[in-house]
């Protein structure tokens, strides 16, 4: 239990970097917190008209879920990785510094899910893309990916993964409800809106 609770708080507090309000502040857009949905996310960095900045958000935002499964992976037992992909991805949604309010948690996701097995995050990043291109709307692609992903880890095998991608998939949902609720009255912003 202390090992796993070590990976949790590893994933959580790499989770808590706050890529989205950095790379806002230094392209000069000002508090991202203040724009559009106001979480702290690539798709709201988008929303500043930054897209370097949006990218940037983007792959920082990854490479932390990346980084705190590869490191529970090398300096903790096996399936301590879980521990510290759910911690990363619960660090980017409720960060302590500033007072649990984040982002939705879809990059960080991928980034989990791409070094847990790069074929499932390849395929996650694919069907995110593939959805994107038909109905530009990045909280309705989010969905779809991220709701298959559970599936993408069964059929390579990996359950423990599975389950980790089910509890996350749900968390991540819930985060989105103001955006389902959009999406039902066909008010969900399309991708590079500006707001």
């Amino acid at each position: 239990m202390p090992v796993l609770l070590q990976a949790l708080l590893l994933g959580y507090l790499l989770g808590t970097i706050p890529s989205g309000l950095f790379f806002s502040w230094i392209s000069g857009a000002g508090d991202v917190r203040k724009i559009g949905s106001g979480n702290i996310g690539a798709t709201n960095v988008l929303r500043t008209g930054k897209k370097w900045a949006a990218a940037a958000t983007l792959l920082c935002d990854g490479i932390k879920g990346a980084v705190a499964v590869i490191a529970a992976r090398l300096l903790l037992p096996p399936g301590a990785e879980i521990f510290a992909g759910l911690g990363a991805v619960l660090g980017h949604l409720f960060p302590v510094w500033l007072k649990f309010k984040g982002g939705k948690g879809v990059a960080t996701f991928l980034g989990v899910s791409t070094a847990l097995y790069w074929p499932v995050g390849f395929l996650v990043a694919g069907t995110w893309l593939g959805a994107a291109f038909i109905w530009r709307i990045s909280s309705l692609s989010a969905l779809i990916a991220i709701a298959l992903s559970p599936a993408y880890f069964l059929l390579f095998g990996h359950h423990g993964f599975a389950a980790l991608a089910l509890l996350l998939s749900a968390l991540i949902t819930y985060m989105h409800r103001d955006n389902i609720r959009r999406l039902l009255r066909g008010a969900e912003p399309r991708i590079g809106a500006k707001s």
